[in-house]
């Protein structure tokens, strides 16, 4: 099985942002064997939004800065028609209010979109296998394994841990969203937009360069 990081396509005709508007906000979760926080803070209901469109059309898949993640009644129904697991919620989001970007036409109205939150608390990355730097001590607990890494040059995942999710946080790096092959079909079938899929183990974050150039060695 093939695995894929999932992230927004920040470029290209489906170029959409989110802003929350007022938000509740919840605590964030906590690790069931050692109790501290994992992940941001939690988006509680109502889901009100403020998009902002910089391409020609609405993308189906956004991220926000939080991690909150929000798709299009059209992703949502295909998703759930085919099968996939691992996404819960479908919350309905009131969009409130669309900006323009300075070179974005006038738009259509937005599709429905919905709040969905990703599986996480069984994938969990391989920490011997996994390329990643960091200044800070890794956790010490062996159930969410975090780390706060200053770069990254390609993930794993420990073998017997995944259990047929298709979309999930894995333990060890909350922060990142990966998707299964399953998945990885559904979207180019679907021609999903605003959306980006790396194999994990080419995935690289080094906004320092702690790397330089040894991403594939």
């Amino acid at each position: 099985m093939r695995f894929f990081v999932l992230k927004k396509s920040n470029k290209g005709q489906h170029d959409t942002e989110y802003s929350t508007v007022k938000p509740n906000i919840g605590p964030a979760l906590s690790c069931p064997q050692c109790g501290g926080p994992v992940g941001m803070l939690s988006w509680l209901p109502p889901y009100r939004v403020e998009l902002e469109l910089h391409g020609k059309d609405f993308g189906d898949f956004m991220e926000g800065p939080g991690g909150d993640l929000l798709v299009t009644e059209r992703f949502a129904e295909d998703f759930k028609a085919e099968g996939l697991t691992g996404l819960s919620g479908f919350h309905p989001v009131e969009v409130v209010r669309v900006r323009r970007g300075r070179r974005a036409p006038h738009p259509a109205p937005p599709p429905r979109y919905l709040f969905v939150t990703p599986v996480y608390g069984s994938p969990a990355l391989d920490l011997e296998r996994s390329r990643f730097k960091s200044n800070k001590p890794m956790k010490q607990c062996t159930w969410c394994r975090k780390i706060t890494p200053d770069a990254i040059a390609g993930l794993t995942l420990e073998e017997g841990t995944w259990k047929g999710e298709d979309v999930f946080r894995p333990r060890g790096l909350w922060g990142v969203l990966i998707v299964s092959e399953r998945f990885m079909r559904f979207a180019e079938r679907h021609a999903m937009s605003h959306l980006t899929l790396v194999p994990i183990e080419n995935y690289v974050w080094d906004p320092l360069g702690l790397y330089e150039g040894e991403y594939l060695s």
